[in-house]
């Protein structure tokens, strides 16, 4: 996972699932589960030509591998030293600096320079990884076009994300009204925060109460929250008081 070694793919695929061609059936299950409709691979180290993939379906590999503390330790070492071969240096030459944490390099005349990226920011004290992929970099040698342009993108996005407000305090979210047509407004209690760039659009989720019979102003109707990162929870609260069915509408109601 620091320096290439095609090799040694090889030996794990046969290590791991008794042979190239059950290992890479392996490959291409994972990759469908993990949503990667552009991928397909055909040899367990990605060198063949028929092996394809795109930047978008590699960020997904790279979120779940990440995930992994055994993998994400190793491919933040800057060089390691191995058994007969001593000290190798990781191809990725920007872990260790500026937060870069990893995490893979790739080249071939193909595909050009390929690496993707992980960078660790402190965002509002919050500590976060920001991933990302560069593929067919050709501005020089393969592997330093690709550290280059990952360290733009990656330098860029880190300096871009902010705590920002989704979604203001006083936000109608949610609206109700009673039997007979008397109604009121839900409003959030509080501003919903959430850490990204501008312009990114993050869902909101509004938990309703079971149905009462009367509201009274202020009173919690439903719960807000964002799935992002941040300040994500809030209360919705009526606007104004809704009582029960008035009695002249009772009594047109009898039956």
């Amino acid at each position: 996972m620091l320096p290439s070694a095609n090799n040694i793919a090889a030996l794990l695929a046969r290590y791991d699932a008794g042979g190239i061609t059950q290992f890479v059936a392996r490959m291409n299950a994972t990759a469908r589960a993990l949503g990667m409709a552009s991928s397909t691979y055909t040899d367990p180290s990605g060198f063949n030509d028929e092996t394809v993939s795109t930047a978008s379906d590699q960020l997904k590999l790279a979120r779940a591998a990440m995930r992994i503390p055994a993998f994400a330790e190793i491919v933040d070492e800057p060089s390691i030293v191995l058994p007969v071969v001593g000290r190798v240096a990781n191809y990725n030459g920007l872990v260790g600096e500026d937060g870069y944490v990893g995490v893979k390099t790739g080249s071939d005349r193909a595909a050009g320079g390929c690496l993707i990226f992980a960078k660790k920011v402190l965002i509002n004290g919050r500590a976060l990884t920001v991933l990302g992929v560069v593929l067919n970099q050709r501005s020089g040698s393969l592997i330093q076009a690709a550290l280059v342009s990952a360290r733009q993108l990656g330098d860029s996005a880190a300096a871009s994300l902010r705590l920002r407000t989704a979604l203001p305090a006083g936000t109608v979210v949610l609206s109700a009204s009673s039997v007979d047509g008397r109604g009121t407004n839900a409003i959030t209690a509080g501003a919903l925060r959430a850490i990204g760039w501008g312009g990114e659009r993050v869902a909101v989720h509004v938990v309703a109460r079971p149905a009462m019979t009367r509201l009274k102003a202020g009173e919690k109707m439903a719960k807000v929250d964002l799935s992002s990162a941040g300040v994500t929870r809030t209360s919705a609260l009526a606007r104004s008081s809704v009582g029960g069915a008035s009695l002249a509408w009772r009594l047109r109601h009898l039956f």
